[in-house]
């Protein structure tokens, strides 16, 4: 890779920024600066309100974003990866880093997501706590260990809920197509999200698309670091015109 690349990462419903923290050490050899945002309502920012609405959720992203970058005077080369909840803010956050100066967006990574225009048609949001769980489990085919405490549950669910009902309600605000290349990825076992749902992704944008697949289910992430961060920088060496499409 001839210039390194800041991988700005947002998480999936109901997690913090640590959960990219790992892939920091293996990302640094292949030319990407892992940068997780957090949200709020979680680790560090677990006494902050979380987030209901995307757009809003996008605009305060943005904020520290920036701030962590430093000197938008200067070139920053960025490519965002966002699983699932994470798609769709990384999608709104694209939008906003396009009409930023001193900021140049080479890739979005939409991972374990349908087109942000198309919802699932199952929700899980206004369920009862053992409801609402049993749902999220069915659909992510992953139960956090976390969930199974107690104490933890009463401290992690408000964020859960609120994150579930951030992505449910989702609706973006502008259809044109994004002038950055993106690349769908999904678990090729996947049952929340279709190839076809995934390939979608190809209508968000008129600068290149690819989709990817790997082994494993719709939390397929979560046993390939190395391969997930391998396939990005590869990804990142191609030019719009060598993307798929």
């Amino acid at each position: 890779m001839t210039a390194r690349t800041t991988l700005v990462c947002l998480p999936f419903a109901g997690a913090g920024a640590s959960f990219f923290r790992p892939w920091q050490r293996l990302a640094e050899p292949l030319g990407l600066d892992v940068l997780p945002l957090q949200l709020p309502g979680r680790e560090r920012l677990i006494d902050e309100e979380p987030y209901r609405d995307a757009a809003a959720a996008a605009d305060g992203l943005l904020t520290g974003l920036l701030t962590a970058l430093g000197d938008t005077r200067g070139a920053h080369r960025v490519a965002l990866f966002g699983h699932s909840l994470g798609a769709v803010l990384a999608y709104e956050l694209t939008r906003r880093l396009t009409a930023t100066p001193g900021v140049t967006v080479v890739r979005l990574f939409a991972s374990g997501s349908p087109h942000p225009a198309e919802p699932r048609s199952r929700h899980a949001t206004g369920l009862g706590d053992d409801a609402f769980l049993a749902r999220v489990n069915e659909f992510a085919g992953y139960t956090d260990e976390a969930l199974q405490d107690p104490e933890m549950r009463e401290l992690i669910l408000p964020t859960l809920r609120a994150d579930v009902e951030m992505h449910e309600s989702y609706r973006p605000a502008d259809d044109r197509p994004l002038t950055v290349p993106v690349t769908s990825l999904r678990g090729s076992t996947d049952t929340l999200v279709g190839r076809a749902e995934a390939e979608a992704w190809a209508r968000t944008t008129e600068a290149g698309f690819c989709a990817v697949e790997l082994d494993g289910g719709h939390m397929y992430l979560t046993g390939s670091a190395p391969e997930l961060l391998r396939i990005l920088a590869e990804d990142l060496d191609r030019t719009a015109e060598e993307l798929c499409v």
